[in-house]
C-alpha cells in the first residue's frame, strides 16, 4: 500500500507540477500584455518549452499505464541467421542494453549464457532491476538485424546477422499463478562456463522445465541450489504471465477483427554498418545516422517513439 501511495502521489505531483507552470507562464503573458512589456512576454514564451517538455513526460507515463510496466524483467537475447556473426550481434545487444540500463540508473546481472564457439553468445538472460524496467523494454521485443563487413569473413564481405529480443516482466506475489507440481520437471546439474566459485565442481545449477510450454529454465548465478531454484521459478512465473497476456492480446485482436502491424518474430530495428551507416526503426520509421550512440545505449528515441504508438508511413514496403 505504501508503494502505491507513493506512486499516486509522484503521479499527482507531476501533473501539478506542469499545470502551476502554465499557470505561471499564462499570468506572466497577461501581464506582459496591460504592462506593454515585450520582455515578460519572451520570458512567459521561454518558460513553456519547460512545461512541454513535463507534459511529453506525462503522457510517456500514461502510455506506461500497463499491470506490470513498473515491474523488473527478465530479457532473453538469442543469436539467430547468420552464424558466428549472429552470436557475435548478441553479443553486441547484450552490451547495448546494459549500457541504455545503466544511464537509466537499473541495475543489470547476467541469469544464464551459452556462449558460442568463436564468439559472443548463442544466448543470453539477463535480470534487470529498475522501476518502469518491463515498462520501457517491451518496446524491444522483436528481431534485430544488422549489416556490416563481417570481422569473420577472411574476404571481409558484407554480411547479415539477425537476433531475437524477448523482454517479460518479473512477477510479484499480488500476482498467483499456479504451477502444479505435476507440470514441472526440476534437476540440479554442474554449471557451465569459466568457473569460479565452485561453479563447476557442485551441482547447484537449477535446471527447470515446464512440461505444458517446453519452456527449459537454467539458473547458476545464485550460490546455492535453493537460491537457483527460487530464481528459476520466479523466472518461470514471468514467462507464463508473459504468454498470458499474448493469448488474451491474441484473442481481443482477433475478436476486432484487427490486424497488427508487427507479427511476432518480425524484424523491428535494421543497424546498418556498411556501405552506409544507420539504425532505423521499421515500426516507428525512426531512423539516425550515429550507430555508435546506439550501441552505446543510446536508445531513448527509438523506445519512446514505439512506447507512443508511432507508425511508420512505409511499414507496409520495409527496407
Amino acid at each position: 500500500m505504501l508503494k502505491e501511495k507513493a506512486t499516486l502521489e509522484s503521479s499527482v505531483g507531476a501533473f501539478e507540477k506542469a499545470l502551476r507552470g502554465l499557470d505561471d507562464a499564462q499570468t506572466l503573458l497577461e501581464l506582459s500584455a496591460e504592462m506593454n512589456d515585450p520582455a515578460s512576454a519572451k520570458e512567459a514564451e521561454d518558460s513553456l518549452g519547460s512545461v512541454e517538455a513535463d507534459i511529453a513526460k506525462l503522457e510517456l507515463a500514461r502510455m506506461l499505464s500497463g499491470e506490470q510496466d513498473r515491474s523488473y524483467c527478465f530479457m532473453d537475447i538469442n543469436a539467430g541467421a547468420g552464424g558466428t556473426d549472429s552470436m557475435d550481434w548478441a553479443a553486441m545487444l547484450m552490451r547495448m542494453y546494459t549500457r541504455y540500463c545503466e544511464q537509466r540508473g537499473w541495475k543489470v546481472e547476467i541469469n544464464d549464457s551459452q556462449e558460442g564457439e568463436e564468439a559472443g553468445f548463442k544466448n543470453v538472460s539477463l535480470r534487470i532491476e529498475g522501476e518502469y524496467a518491463y515498462g520501457y523494454l517491451k518496446a524491444e521485443v522483436g528481431v534485430h538485424r544488422l549489416v556490416r563487413i563481417s570481422p569473420f569473413d577472411a574476404n571481409a564481405r558484407r554480411q547479415t546477422a539477425f537476433a531475437s529480443v524477448d523482454v517479460y516482466p518479473e512477477v510479484d506475489d499480488s500476482i498467483q499463478i499456479d504451477i502444479p507440481e505435476k507440470d514441472i520437471e526440476l534437476k540440479f546439474i554442474r554449471g557451465g562456463g569459466a568457473g569460479g566459485q565452485k561453479v563447476n565442481k557442485t551441482s547447484s545449477t537449477a535446471q527447470l522445465r515446464h512440461l505444458p510450454t517446453g519452456i527449459i529454465i537454467t539458473c547458476q548465478t545464485e550460490r546455492s541450489q535453493s537460491a537457483n531454484k527460487d530464481m528459476a521459478f520466479k523466472i518461470l512465473r514471468g514467462r507464463l504471465y508473459e504468454l498470458e497476456m499474448k493469448r488474451r492480446e491474441a484473442e481481443r485482436d482477433a475478436a476486432e477483427a484487427q490486424k497488427k502491424d508487427i507479427s511476432f518474430g518480425s524484424q523491428i530495428r535494421s543497424y546498418v554498418l556498411a556501405p552506409y551507416r544507420m539504425v532505423k526503426d521499421l515500426r516507428t520509421g525512426v531512423e539516425t545516422g550515429n550507430v555508435d550512440a546506439v550501441l552505446d545505449g543510446e536508445l531513448e528515441q527509438f523506445v519512446t517513439a514505439q512506447l507512443m504508438g508511432v507508425k511508420n508511413p512505409n511499414r507496409a514496403a520495409p527496407e
